[in-house]
């Protein structure tokens, strides 16, 4: 998917500009709308099994996830493209709609699942294994009416607005220096000066404020910095310079009012996508964890956005589903005194739909206990 980036100023900041551009090109990687119909089947495992009283029909209603639809069907929601029978006829087979009325049906002894055209199981067969073709028939449908796997909502501000990026990337760029009115901060409309070189009038650009950076210690017990995590808070365009200050008219504030020291970036286009299916996440390197909770200091839950340990260079990938487990209580045994662990306990699953290099943000998918900083991840197992 092309990213295009508008704008980019000529300041010493090369590697920042090359930062931006791949975090847009790796947001995009197995982020698009891919079918899952194509999905393979994981390698060497049982084939999936059906929960305990899933429907034999279901009406699709407004507001359903596909997630949602899985987990009536499957004890295990992430393979439900093995058992999803799409119509190879139609161009978009994994889209399904409010209204539409999906029937459980048996192919060759296994379960499948299909969109009823009028015809009932034999259609959906049918269709399935290539047979006859349905009249063309007319359906007008708004993409945006398509049933999401996860509800965009929940994860708008960090999909567009948050991004992680090297520390050392943004060393060196513009930043805000004060305000036209002499205020603290400054909103839409406001003017504003930034200190640094490199910014062109006429040009767009971004203000982000920096988060916390994410620490880590390595091995050796020394600490390191795995990312630094920006919020855009608004965008402006450059009207006119001096030496190294630079007037911006703001024309847009999203997370806040923009402040001094926040950080003046180029402006891009994203091109981010709207629609993710779930994968079952294999080869990723192990003992990931869940590093923060986005928007809270305490526990996540079902909706809720959690930042991870892993990105694309321990193998993840959006659409990525990863089990969460929960460290087992440390206790005292009461005949040795000794200090035990007990076994850890898996509470939920989660999805990648942001991955950077070292760290990626994950939707909660569900959750039977809260989600604390620190619990584990792994693959879901594939034995279900």
């Amino acid at each position: 998917m092309k990213k295009v980036l508008k704008g980019i100023p000529s300041f010493n900041a090369l590697g920042l500009k090359k930062q931006l551009l791949a975090l847009a090109i790796c947001v995009s990687v197995g982020a698009g709308m891919v079918s899952v119909a194509e999905a393979a089947p994981a390698r060497n495992v049982n084939p999936p099994a059906l929960k305990a009283g899933a429907p034999q029909v279901y009406v699709v209603k407004k507001g359903d996830t596909l997630w949602d639809i899985s987990k009536r069907f499957l004890k295990n929601p992430v393979r439900w493209p093995e058992i999803w029978a799409s119509n190879k006829h139609v161009k978009n087979p994994h889209w399904i709609f409010p209204g539409d009325r999906l029937l459980m049906c048996t192919y060759n002894g296994k379960p499948i699942i299909g969109k009823d055209e009028g015809d009932g199981c034999e259609g959906i067969i049918r269709r399935y294994t290539g047979g006859t073709k349905l009249q063309p028939q007319v359906r007008v449908e708004s993409l945006n009416n398509a049933i999401p796997v996860i509800p965009l909502e929940y994860i708008k501000q960090w999909l567009e607005r948050s991004t992680i990026i090297p520390q050392s990337a943004i060393e060196g760029t513009p930043y805000i220096l004060g305000t036209s009115d002499q205020r603290v901060m400054a909103a839409k409309g406001q003017t504003v000066y930034a200190r640094g070189n490199g910014l062109v009038a006429g040009q767009r650009y971004s203000v982000y404020r920096e988060g916390e950076p994410y620490m880590f210690t390595d091995a050796k017990g020394k600490k390191y910095n795995a990312g630094l995590e920006l919020t855009q808070v608004a965008s402006g365009i450059a009207i006119r310079g001096e030496n190294d200050i630079t007037t911006l008219e703001l024309t847009n504030t999203y997370n806040g009012e923009v402040r001094r020291g926040d950080r003046v970036l180029p402006e891009y286009d994203p091109m981010l996508p709207t629609l993710f299916y779930p994968t079952h996440a294999e080869d990723i390197t192990a003992g990931g964890q869940i590093v923060r909770v986005m928007g809270s200091i305490g526990t996540a839950a079902k909706n809720s956005v959690v930042t991870i340990d892993r990105g694309t260079l321990q193998g993840i990938q959006v659409g990525h589903v990863l089990a969460v487990s929960q460290k087992g209580e440390t206790v005292t045994d009461p005949k040795t005194h000794e200090r035990v662990q007990l076994p850890g306990q898996r509470i939920g699953n989660i999805m990648v739909f942001k991955a950077f290099d070292n760290l990626s943000y994950a939707y909660v998918l569900d959750s039977e206990l809260p989600i604390k900083v620190g619990a584990g991840i792994q693959p879901p197992l594939m034995d279900e």
